[in-house]
């Protein structure tokens, strides 16, 4: 077999891998090779609508896709290429109330997003699009730097600009097989003969699933059915126009040569594509044409735009497109291995595709990449995630849901109910409404007797606030149970063990046996990796625990820094533990009732952790929270959990225990100040800057990841810092809103709610050092300004003694 070589691999030829080439090589990397089956282009690049929109829920997503207007501008501009990018702009429209709301939320992130976004009348949104019929419209959104693009003559431009800058491209070339050591890919087997290759990169779009069962996993990729049509001229000319999105009838416009429309949308039930796998080679194919599932969006779409029921179809087009398990993208480095990068689940790959090309560059040769990219990280997903059994259900479901009202809050509807809490089944019976994390069923609130147990979601008042209020008032004035079984739990143990996460965590572990250590992990740059809870179980045995959604990440982050040598082990234990949390004034006394230790706070204080016994179970008691109060979480036995759980709650019949879920744990974390790792901390931000500088231990431990950093921060190198901000008035607060001074957008609000207890809205977001000063701000919220006032937190019981019980 004729032997290759390679410092990069990329295998796959759309727009994401040609984007990732022309960023390794633009980075001045050499031996950059790509591998394509058939020709650039063929998989699902070829036929994609081309729309070019930026705006996302999430602050760094938004700021990637700028990243791809900003490459599509210079090629065109700077390297004099040429592939139709018409800069024209979006509009999206609004036709209800609701709608009208949505679109002010949107201009609201855009604005925190640095992004121009403004919010229009229907004359103005007609003016703009002149074929669209303004009656009915409340509104419209209008972003002028979206666009759109032909996609196959983008991706061969990029492919050319990456051939040029020295990187290889080889067509024709499949594929067969890999042959892994020691955690590593060390050959790729191909139909050109075998590549040895320091990194191997898969963009392979719908192909993921396929490409990774011959590495032995589950990728959590997959392609759904999507149609659009191509009209008959409309009579003018329209390449002047900006694209259009109309939420409210599912459907979206492109201007087309020649005075067309492309007009697609995102139905109910479309069908997966290549399950359980994709038929033959599958090159530069089409799917039949389905009209009878088209109609209804063809119909809605003449409401709209009437011209649509004058004019003829040019073209039906109904290709597969790229999807994953949550509708997103899935990049980063594959868990297990040490050199798979995974770029792949492109949705919109158009759109995405220059920006994300750049950050998986960064991520292979800086070692992470200058955004934070959590929302998108492979490392979201958990085993389940890659099985046919969730991923295309879900996947049909979030195809169905792109366009459709989706109020902050609203849960998944399909692949429900796979993870269950021992408790399950008594909290349904009590009330829970369900949620969903990572597969785990966790309640989000408890409807009272008489209350249909369905959650009551809106914009500005949604129902569920009253319950959670009085679930939050329940956890300070009296007592509560809180099931955290979902928690991600993990033993870490081994002679090594000790000086691992001494180099690893930014706090000293070398505590005493029973310590409970909360702290970081860093990386070199200082940003935080993990934010996680550490119990001492042993000179060299550790128990980890972190939230519901961090495990794979966090447990990631610690293998890829273990020592080779066997002396540290890390298990994954979050099946065999359940976690009840009892928390309120009233706690210790309900726990002592139930149970035949001392659990006094001479025998188990705050930060310490013992074995104790309940009623007849073995528990381990950990004296810490995440709402501010005096607390026990008791990590249980899976098979006791039930049992234990029912001890409780009859010992607390007399004093008022309540069952709570996790809307009100979010409005008691940020009343008492703590922070939430992905949305207050991130790895763009340090401890430190979070505002949990005092779990930095500098003078009692040696080195550690992104010492010098902290140092130097610590020092005075300080240039931003989390800060609290509060109102009187009970805003209609969901996330991503705007903070100002005067008209300067200063920050956006990384956590939001309202304070039951200290009846404030809170809100928290990062200052400049310029700014920590100034004590007045304003607030956008749907379009709407509020004052709000600096702070100094923690808003309740800044002096801990309500955890000191």
């Amino acid at each position: 077999m004729t032997q290759h070589s390679a410092k990069h691999l990329i295998v796959g030829g759309g727009i994401i891998g040609c984007s990732i080439a022309y960023h390794l090589t633009r980075m001045g990397e050499n031996d950059v090779v790509l591998l394509e089956r058939a020709s650039l282009t063929e998989g699902a690049t070829w036929h994609a609508a081309g729309l070019v929109g930026q705006l996302r829920s999430s602050r760094n997503t938004t700021r990637m896709l700028k990243k791809s207007v900003e490459m599509y501008d210079r090629l065109q501009n700077e390297e004099g290429m040429q592939f139709d990018w018409k800069k024209t702009g979006s509009l999206r429209l609004a036709a209800t109330r609701d709608r009208m709301l949505e679109a002010k939320r949107l201009a609201t992130m855009a604005r925190s997003f640095d992004l121009e976004m403004s919010v229009i009348s229907p004359a103005e949104a007609k003016e703009l699009f002149p074929l669209i019929k303004e009656n009915g419209l409340e509104g419209a959104a209008f972003i002028p730097s979206d666009g759109y693009v032909d996609p196959a003559s983008l991706c061969q431009a990029i492919a050319g600009a990456a051939r040029r800058q020295g990187g290889d491209i080889h067509q024709g070339v499949e594929v067969n097989d890999f042959i892994i050591s020691g955690g590593r890919i060390t050959q790729v087997e191909t139909s050109m003969g075998a590549f040895e290759a320091q990194n191997v990169v898969l963009a392979t779009g719908m192909w993921s699933r396929e490409i990774g069962a011959k590495l032995g996993i589950r990728i959590p990729a997959c392609a759904v059915e999507h149609q659009y049509i191509i009209t008959e001229s409309t009579g003018g000319e329209l390449g002047h126009l900006p694209t259009l999105r109309d939420p409210e009838r599912l459907v979206y416009y492109k201007p087309d040569v020649g005075g067309r429309l492309v007009i697609g949308g995102y139905e109910a039930n479309t069908l997966p594509f290549g399950n359980p796998k994709i038929p033959g080679q599958f090159v530069r194919q089409l799917l039949p044409e389905n009209i009878d599932r088209f109609l209804p969006l063809a119909k809605l779409a003449g409401q709209v735009t009437p011209v649509v029921n004058e004019v003829g179809i040019r073209q039906f087009i109904n290709g597969p497109i790229p999807y994953s398990a949550d509708g997103d993208f899935i990049m980063g480095w594959q868990p297990g291995f040490e050199n798979l990068m995974l770029a792949t689940g492109f949705l919109y790959g158009i759109a995405a595709g220059g920006g994300a090309g750049e950050m998986i560059a960064e991520w292979i040769v800086e070692g992470a990449p200058s955004l934070d990219l959590w929302p998108l990280d492979v490392r979201r997903f958990a085993p389940h995630h890659g099985t046919r059994a969730f991923m295309y259900p879900r996947a049909v479901e979030h195809y169905a849901h792109h366009y459709k009202m989706r109020y902050p809050g609203q849960e998944n509807e399909t692949a429900r109910q796979l993870r269950l809490s021992p408790l399950y089944q008594r909290l349904k019976d009590a009330g829970a409404v369900y949620g969903s994390k990572n597969g785990w069923e966790r309640p989000l609130w408890f409807a009272p007797e008489g209350v249909e147990p369905v959650d009551q979601l809106d914009f500005l008042d949604p129902g569920w606030k009253t319950y959670a209020a009085g679930e939050h008032r329940a956890v300070r004035e009296r007592v509560a149970l809180i099931d955290q079984s979902s928690f991600a739990k993990f033993e870490i143990l081994g002679s090594g063990a000790l000086n691992l996460l001494q180099r690893l965590c930014v706090s000293n572990m070398d505590k005493p046996i029973g310590s409970v250590i909360y702290t970081q992990m860093c990386n070199d740059a200082g940003g935080t990796e993990a934010d996680v809870t550490f119990v001492r179980r042993g000179v060299d045995r550790f128990y980890m625990v972190t939230g519901s959604g961090f495990g794979v990440h966090d447990s990631d982050w610690i293998q890829r820094n273990m020592p080779n040598d066997g002396s540290v082990h890390l298990i994954n234990l979050t099946s065999g533990k359940a976690v009840v949390n009892i928390v309120g004034p009233k706690s210790r006394e309900v726990l002592a009732a139930a149970s035949e230790s001392d659990v006094s706070d001479a025998a188990l204080g705050f930060a310490k952790a013992r074995e104790l016994i309940v009623g007849a179970a073995p528990v381990l008691a950990v004296r810490i929270g995440y709402v501010g109060e005096l607390g026990f979480e008791l990590h249980i036995p899976t098979e006791y959990a039930a049992y234990v759980y029912d001890l409780l709650w009859e010992a607390g019949q007399s004093v008022g225990i309540a069952n709570v879920g996790y809307r009100a744990i979010e409005s008691l974390r940020i009343e008492k100040g703590y922070i939430y790792w992905s949305g207050d901390v991130t790895p763009d931000y340090s401890p430190i800057e979070a505002g949990v500088g005092l779990r930095v231990h500098l003078k009692s431990k040696g080195d550690f990841k992104g010492r010098a950093v902290l140092e130097a921060q610590k020092r005075g190198d300080l240039q931003r810092k989390l800060c609290t901000f509060v109102t009187n008035e009970n805003l209609p607060l969901t996330g991503g809103e705007t903070i100002m001074i005067g008209e300067e957008v200063v920050s956006l609000t990384t956590s939001v709610g309202y304070g039951h207890t200290v009846k404030k809205t809170i809100v928290r977001g990062y200052l400049d050092k310029m700014h920590w000063g100034v004590g007045e701000f304003s607030l956008e919220v749907f379009g709407e300004r509020y004052p709000i006032i600096h702070v100094e937190g923690p808003v309740y019981d800044p002096q801990n003694l309500a955890l000191r019980g």
